[in-house]
């Protein structure tokens, strides 16, 4: 099978172990550089164009990053076009790089999350910060990733600075309740065809509320709860996506969903447990890469 892997560096963890675990098993890959690709947008005969040759693969893996999703979405959607199997389809990487969006499409399907508020309005502040149950309060800028832009704020005050602070410079924010509970540590649940294949518990340095491994957290391999591993499946579901991290709260009302990333990194979750997550994704293509095989399972 000839696999196209989407991918900015071919130097990057992921994308070098994506690359081995198909070679292992027999594959040719190339790793594309999406921003180099273009397209041709022509009635019966869509191409993708590399290198000034027209791309020619069975099925694509997309590792878009979070500045690109407007190009790189065109690009996986080009291949969808053209019938080629892509791991995660575009419409699931554009719903699932929304936070208002996902979080209104969880909510939807009664997937558990922390108590979220969202307004235009900095004469509405007190109502929303009401709303999410009062100080402290997580605020976060919507077009944050990796734990930058997200703001624990301990008083009200604070919380009424921060949002008039974002709003002052036309930033989209959420605000959201606080789970003081899970003491600076989240789940990573990492799904791929509607299974939970490695879970780990990622766990902020000292004094820190956010987990991402980016900020200096620390990971180990845990064991899901029927719920917790339930809530996970059900959220990937709900965004269409094959392949997804769902990163999950322990909360004193249950597992709430945090994030459903669409591009989740491997070498956290491998390292941690121990399982081969490369391995499980390109088992997962050769069993579901058929011509004509895509279809957007997410809805909204």
């Amino acid at each position: 099978m000839k696999i196209a892997i989407l991918s900015r560096n071919s130097k990057l963890y992921s994308t070098d172990r994506l690359k081995q675990a198909a070679i292992d098993r027999g594959h040719e890959v190339s790793i594309v550089d999406y921003l180099r690709c273009y397209m041709d947008i022509t009635s019966h005969r869509p191409q993708v164009i590399y290198q000034g040759k027209p791309l020619r693969v069975d099925a694509v893996i997309p590792r878009i990053g979070a500045t690109h999703t407007f190009y790189g979405t065109a690009v996986v959607r080009q291949f969808e076009m053209k019938g080629v199997f892509v791991a995660n389809e575009s419409q699931a990487i554009s719903r699932s790089r929304d936070k208002l969006r996902s979080l209104q499409l969880l909510a939807r399907d009664g997937i558990g999350l922390p108590v979220t508020g969202f307004a235009h309005s900095t004469k509405d502040i007190d109502g929303l910060i009401n709303l999410a149950g009062g100080s402290p309060l997580v605020i976060k800028l919507i077009e944050g990733t990796q734990g930058v832009g997200v703001i624990l704020a301990e008083t009200k005050k604070a919380a009424q600075a921060v949002i008039e602070a974002f709003r002052g410079l036309d930033a989209n924010i959420l605000v959201q309740e606080f789970i003081k509970e899970a003491g600076g540590a989240d789940l990573r649940c990492f799904v791929v065809g509607g299974r939970v294949i490695a879970a780990m518990k990622r766990q902020g340095p000292e004094g820190e509320f956010r987990s991402n491994l980016h900020r200096g957290g620390s990971a180990e391999k845990i064991k899901l709860t029927p719920e917790e591993r339930s809530t996970a499946v059900r959220s990937a579901k709900t965004m269409g996506l094959n392949i997804a991290g769902v990163d999950i709260l322990r909360s004193n009302h249950g597992a709430v969903v945090m994030e459903v990333n669409s591009s989740p990194g491997l070498e956290g979750i491998e390292e941690a447990t121990k399982v081969d997550v490369a391995g499980k994704i390109i088992e997962f293509i050769e069993k579901n890469a058929k011509p004509g095989k895509q279809r957007d399972k997410g809805k909204g």
